[in-house]
């Protein structure tokens, strides 16, 4: 039938390809042939013999007109036209044009009154697509919602630069990077375009995102060089995905990656100047979408396709210096592009210096470039590079130094903030009299402000991105993309009196842009803005007070969005220049301090975090001319590090001190900063085993909070978990479900369903659950909060830690052992790893082992370890510590299992007896020590206290739990009680 009606063939260039794609589709749709053709005029010679090799194929030819001829250099593009003229006389029967663009056309383009498809709505370009094509229009209407999405409707989820219309070349690469994206299918792919600085991997990827940006629905460009600019970025797309921002930065970014993995969508995300891949692989989706890196690490390799992208083919050199002025003919492009080795940027940014240096003559400027040494030009040869580069960027800068002073200190400035991107908006709300003269007259004239920095962008190869200015019809220039070797270069020629003053300038400028508050949402991506210029304007070094309030917030900010690792970097760099100029005792130095033990504990290192905390404690109790709150806070940090290692008397003691000094110093339990450590002593009660104490002092605290900060504050809500927590420790299963369930609901709808703070909600819920004998629901939620905290956290993560040790034994009660085995020997391993085999967690986890040991027949290794594990647990924590006591409980049963029944009696009576001191007579572990011991009393004859005995158990859990109760039951129907070590978080 196609044959029957004609066959169209549709030519066009390579960057025209998303409109090439619908214009076919619209074709066939209407039930035509079709054949794609696409031509490139920097490898075809400019002869009519080519134009007729392309105007030779089968039936009528659809011309798709862009701006092709705007990308050749004056003499390739003139020959082109003439092999037009030539041709046309023989094909204008067969030959149809359709015109992209709003340039203007070759003459020899013109004659063929191309027909304009740009701005129309799509069902009108299709008809004059049909009607160029010599096909009647159908009779029924077509749904043109289904293939490929009109090319000037953008994606709907569009977030990229602007493309580069200077654009040339790279044909081959281009097809090479979009086969090997297309070609996974719906698995989705990853492609690294690697290859060194200035070779243009940038402008690659954003032709190819702008080429074939018609294929996707989700596209999203990340500035990947500063870790903590790619991962706010990254966020960033949730809002445009309809997804809550949760505040804590990595549940967002699982939220994202969550998302694109189930879409069915197609995306696209790039991740531009990407370094080590290990630190930026969790902003990689496994989806069906394509991934593209720009990178010079070769380690992406492990992770993508590595497509190497070299300097320019001499044709393409050729056409892109041609292209950026006027003033080369084809022979000086080429030795122009000799002189620079076919370096993309080079030739970008000495071409330019020709084109606004229209007197030099270019065959001298070019032998400078080729023959000259820097020092001829102001500039010492430094070995970093060749020194063709360096004579040209020396050029360059001598150009602007000597043409334009307010360009020239424009650009010292600019160079003192992160090449990546250059905050310019920034400094257009900079205070008077932070800038040099100069440039504050420079910046209060909008136009002359604009002016300037096309300028600078024109001769330096910056690239510029627009954003609305004052008035919404205006557009100004937002912020600048510096290449990091010119940066580099520029930085390195400043004399020293330069590099200070535009630093210096620098601060100020992102110290007016501080917020001042990172506790607020609406201030994050502010300050996630301002964190990649903080060590480029030295802020990092200096002793001012405001550049050093400025760091500190930026670490609070990456501490509130639990960014901690990149929050430990920064407050260790703040600590080791502030306290070289200003002490130990220095205000901003003790926050830092403060901070860098901190962000060391959440990231686990707990030893680390003990060196910092004791040694800044002993240098504050040591000084004299010290705020009481610093000690307070360095006892409060210590304590929670010592707790973290399992040293609970001392953590106690610790917040103790704290909280008596908050009191007297700071006020009582209307001071947010003493329910703070109040809180964190009843954290410390609890690990000690002291769980009546720790619940009363909970319940304080909530109430405290409830008043000051309402129901929904994020500390209100920790301490109704906390109060929930120690009830469940109990025995108070029924009231800690309830209060759990509540709070759970509250966490998802204040923090977000993926926050830690929900998460242990969660995991909470899940306990309680188990307790009341809920063991689906309990399974469901809690393998719903191990999988997310591995996904966030790493499986080895204390909070992923804390999940597995309790999920092995959900798993145990539901009958799977191998599977609770295997975990809970990982899990005991792992907190052996990181704790050290003495920490009570790591006991507490390998008790856990031997007791899924006993369920599997092992007896003998299951007493062995047993032993080993009461035996330490006692030195850990003492005697009377519930843990040791359950350590116990766990022995009796070893014992029994191996038919020492006296021994087990014996160990059975005394830590019964243990129990009911410490933790009363009603409570369940008492209770189920009791009922161990009758059955071992029944097997040595003791009929009548064994009786007694059971029948006591029975009723007091009848009594506490129910009836029906599976803890009841299990001891009505005389089986072994055991205990199983749950970690408490800290």
């Amino acid at each position: 039938m196609a044959a029957e009606l004609g066959h169209v063939t549709v030519v066009f260039a390579g960057q025209s390809e998303s409109w090439a794609k619908w214009i076919d589709h619209q074709i066939r749709a209407a039930g035509r042939g079709t054949t794609l053709i696409r031509w490139n005029p920097l490898r075809r010679p400019p002869t009519a013999a080519a134009f007729t090799s392309l105007l030779s194929a089968p039936g009528r030819v659809l011309l798709v007109i862009d701006d092709w001829h705007e990308r050749l250099g004056n003499e390739r593009f003139e020959a082109w036209a003439e092999a037009l003229r030539q041709v046309l006389p023989t094909y204008q029967d067969r030959i149809a044009a359709v015109s992209i663009t709003a340039r203007p056309m070759p003459e020899a383009v013109i004659a063929l009154a191309p027909v304009e498809l740009r701005g129309l709505r799509p069902e009108v370009a299709r008809s004059r697509v049909l009607e160029c094509a010599g096909i009647p229009a159908p009779g029924v209407l077509i749904d043109l919602r289904r293939g490929p999405r009109f090319p000037d409707d953008p994606p709907d989820v569009w977030h990229v630069p602007r493309r580069n219309l200077r654009f040339v070349g790279r044909t081959e690469l281009l097809e090479k990077v979009y086969g090997a994206l297309s070609a996974a299918g719906p698995t989705g792919a990853a492609v690294a375009l690697l290859g060194p600085g200035g070779f243009g991997k940038t402008q690659l990827a954003l032709e190819y995102v702008h080429r074939f940006a018609g294929e996707y629905d989700i596209v999203w460009w990340i500035n990947a060089a500063q870790r903590v600019t790619a991962r706010q970025q990254f966020a960033d797309l949730a809002a445009a995905l309809d997804l809550r921002d949760s505040g804590d930065l990595a549940n967002t970014i699982t939220a994202v990656r969550r998302e694109l993995d189930r879409t069915a969508r197609p995306w696209l995300l790039v991740l531009d100047g990407a370094g080590d891949p290990e630190r930026l692989i969790d902003l990689v989706p496994e989806g069906r979408g394509h991934i593209l890196v720009t990178t010079h690490r070769s380690e992406w390799g492990a992770h993508a396709e590595n497509i190497a992208v070299p300097v320019f083919e001499r044709r393409e050199s050729v056409a892109f210096a041609g292209r950026r002025t006027e003033r080369l003919s084809g022979i000086q492009a080429e030795r122009l592009a000799e002189a620079v080795e076919d370096m993309p940027l080079l030739l970008d940014q000495t071409a330019a210096w020709l084109d606004i240096n229209p007197t030099v003559p270019v065959d001298d400027y070019i032998r400078d470039i080729r023959d000259g040494r820097p020092d001829r030009f102001g500039v010492m040869a430094s070995g970093q590079y060749p020194e063709s580069f360096e004579v040209a960027w020396a050029k360059l800068v001598n150009t602007l130094r000597d043409g334009s002073e307010s360009a020239w200190q424009l650009l010292n400035l600019l160079v003192c903030f992160s090449h990546d991107v250059v905050p310019v908006r920034l400094l257009q709300t900079a205070r008077h009299g932070d800038l040099p003269a100069e440039l504050d007259e420079l910046i209060a004239e909008p136009s002359s402000w604009n002016t300037a920095l096309r300028r600078l962008s024109e001769i330096t190869s910056m690239r510029i991105e627009y954003e609305a200015g004052p008035r919404m019809d205006t557009q100004t220039v937002g912020t600048l993309r510096m290449h990091r070797l010119f940066h580099r270069f520029v930085r390195s020629i400043q004399s020293p009196a330069d590099a200070q003053r535009y630093s210096a300038a620098a601060r100020k400028v992102l110290v007016s842009a501080d917020p001042r508050d990172s506790s607020s949402a609406g201030n994050w991506a502010r300050y996630a803005a301002l964190i990649p210029h903080l060590e480029p304007s030295g802020a990092l070094e200096s002793a001012d007070d405001d550049a050093r309030e400025l760091v500190l917030n930026c670490i609070e900010y990456l501490r509130m969005r639990g960014e901690y690792h990149d929050g430990w970097w920064l407050s260790r760099q703040a600590v080791e220049h502030w306290r070289g100029t200003s002490g130990d005792t220095d205000r901003s130095v003790l926050i830092a301090v403060h901070q860098l033990a901190n962000m060391l504990r959440r990231l686990g290192k707990y030893t680390e975090a003990e060196t910092v905390g004791r040694e800044i404690l002993g240098r504050l109790e040591r000084s004299e001319d010290v705020r009481p709150i610093e000690v307070i806070r360095a006892k409060d940090g210590l304590g929670g590090t010592l707790m973290a290692l399992g040293r609970y008397p001392e953590a106690r003691a610790l917040f103790d001190e704290a909280a008596a000094s908050a009191a007297s110093e700071l006020g009582g339990e209307q001071v947010p900063r003493t329910l703070a450590i109040r809180s964190n002593l009843a954290v410390a009660l609890g690990l000690q085993g002291h769980y009546t104490e720790s619940l009363a002092l909970h319940r304080r605290i909530y109430e405290a909070r409830l008043d000051l900060l309402g129901e929904r504050d994020a500390l209100t809500l920790n301490s109704s978990l906390r109060t929930a927590w120690m009830l469940r420790l109990l025995g108070s299963y029924r009231e800690a479900l309830t209060i759990q369930g509540h709070n759970s609901r509250v966490h998802s709808q204040v923090l977000d369903r993926t926050h830690s703070q929900t998460l242990l909600a969660e995991h909470n819920l899940a306990l309680c659950a188990r307790r009341v004998g809920d063991l689906q629901f309990a399974h469901a939620m809690l393998r719903g909060v191990r999988e997310k905290l591995i996904r966030r956290r790493g499986a080895l993560h204390p909070e992923t830690l804390m999940a597995s040790c309790d999920y092995a034994m959900l798993l145990r009660d539901l009958e799977l052992t191998e599977e609770a085995r295997g975990l809970a020997e990982a899990t005991a391993t792992q907190y052996a790893a990181q704790l050290g085999e003495r920490h009570p967690y790591a006991i507490g986890a390998r008790d856990n082992v031997g007791t899924v040991m006993r369920d599997m027949g092992e007896h003998r290794a299951a007493l062995a370890l047993s032993r080993q594990t009461t035996a330490q647990m006692r030195r850990a924590v003492g005697r009377d510590h519930p843990w040791a006591i359950g350590c116990a409980k766990n022995e009796v049963a070893a014992l029994a299992g191996v038919g020492e029944v006296e021994a087990a009696a014996a160990l059975g009576r005394e830590s019964a007896e243990r129990s009911a001191r410490v933790l009363g007579d009603a409570h369940v572990l008492t209770i189920s020590l009791r009922a161990g011991l009758a059955l071992d009393l029944a097997q040595l004859g003791e009929r009548e206290e064994s009786e007694a005995l059971h029948r006591d158990t029975v009723a007091r859990l009848t009594s506490r739990l129910g009836a029906d109760h599976p803890q009841t039951r299990h001891i009505l129907e005389r089986q072994r009680p055991y205990w199983d070590f749950e970690p408490q978080p800290i």
